[in-house]
């Protein structure tokens, strides 16, 4: 197949794991025989300088127009003053937004060879196998922001957090499907015992799952009991579902049970075909241009990309198994590497691509 794919490189170590996961790409083009095409575009703190605007309108087109989007990271000390009124997030929000890209998904799936780098005790890590869905365009982040002076001088400032029936229940059946691929069970998590949005959000989800997805076992948690959850039990969960600000959060918690956020991948999708592709890790301005960035978790959200929005589903898989394997033979990066040796960027994607070269064994699929 031919396929056109944007990829946004962003700041910090965005253009080095971004340049990874590209590598790897090609080697599956070339290996299945699939044509891809590349552009680069500006996003983030990169756009501001050059543009002075986090979303430029030629990137925004490019996204529009491409089969998939591969972004890297965006931020940095740079672009950090709170007073400012561009920041380079503005732009990763703004290209949700104007794509629909309101389901996100992030799978957690600890590896044998990284358990050492987790804090969380090995036992409790064997068999975890989460999908984390966060809504990603509405809630707080996306509500509005307010700030006012009062008597005195006494300054307030206040965020709206907002939620309609549609944005919830769209959500909830995105993650309803993959419950019924997969175990069949689904938590929702919410704060229905304090906030009116929660409510809201239980009510909703507790229909769509009794009138449209009946054969899927619904489980409610408040958000702070789920924090406490996740690290204490994460076996007993599969499909999660929250809304944007909770799923922020849960899912960097998460990122200690797999050991390092190097290692978790995200997809963003919507209702067309086009999906947005990044890792959760942000831009790590403290490594950034060492070469030492691992590149894994972008890697995997290539084979989220292909399975995603291009339909390659062996292909996907075989992507996931090169990332597994490299990590057996101890291609480990300093974040997973412990007391090891560590490799460095491409050190570790000359390792899967390496592994794309053998056979591979495709999990026969679903429906």
């Amino acid at each position: 197949m031919h396929a056109d794919i944007v990829v946004l490189p962003g700041d910090g170590i965005g253009p080095e794991v971004t340049a990874a996961a590209g590598e790897v790409l090609r080697a599956v083009a070339q290996r299945y025989g699939h044509r891809f095409r590349f552009e680069e575009h500006l996003i983030g703190g990169a756009a501001i300088d050059a543009t002075g605007e986090p979303l430029p309108a030629a990137t925004l087109r490019a996204a529009s127009s491409a089969d998939a989007v591969l972004l890297g990271a965006v931020g940095g000390p740079k672009w950090s003053d709170p007073k400012a009124t561009v920041r380079p997030e503005q732009g990763l929000l703004a290209i949700r937004k104007a794509l629909g890209l309101y389901a996100n998904l992030r799978p957690v799936k600890p590896h044998a060879a990284a358990l050492g780098a987790s804090p969380i005790k090995p036992h409790l890590l064997q068999g975890v196998d989460l999908m984390v869905v966060r809504e990603l365009t509405g809630g707080i982040y996306f509500g509005r922001k307010q700030r006012s002076a009062g008597p005195g001088g006494n300054v307030t400032a206040s965020d709206l957090c907002e939620y309609s029936v549609d944005e919830i229940g769209r959500v909830v059946r995105h993650a309803c499907r993959l419950a019924v691929q997969r175990s069949g069970r689904l938590t929702s998590v919410d704060k229905a015992n304090v906030l009116e949005t929660s409510r809201l959000w239980r009510e909703v989800a507790t229909q769509v799952v009794r009138d449209e997805f009946p054969e899927v076992t619904l489980e409610h948690q408040l958000v702070d009991s789920m924090a406490m959850h996740l690290l204490a039990k994460p076996r007993e969960y599969d499909v999660i579902v929250t809304e944007n600000m909770f799923g922020d959060i849960l899912t960097d918690e998460a990122s200690m049970l797999a050991g390092s956020l190097g290692l978790l991948p995200s997809a963003s999708l919507g209702e067309g075909r086009i999906g947005l592709y990044e890792p959760i890790h942000g831009s790590a301005p403290d490594i950034a241009g060492k070469g030492v960035a691992n590149p894994y978790a972008a890697i995997l959200s290539a084979a989220l990309l292909l399975r995603h929005s291009l339909g390659l589903e062996a292909e996907a898989a075989c992507v996931e198994q090169a990332v597994a394997a490299a990590l057996d033979t101890g291609r480990l990066t300093a974040d997973l590497a412990g007391r090891q040796a560590a490799i460095g960027t491409r050190a570790a994607t000359a390792a899967v691509i390496e592994q794309l070269q053998l056979p591979c064994q495709v999990p026969e699929l679903r429906d």
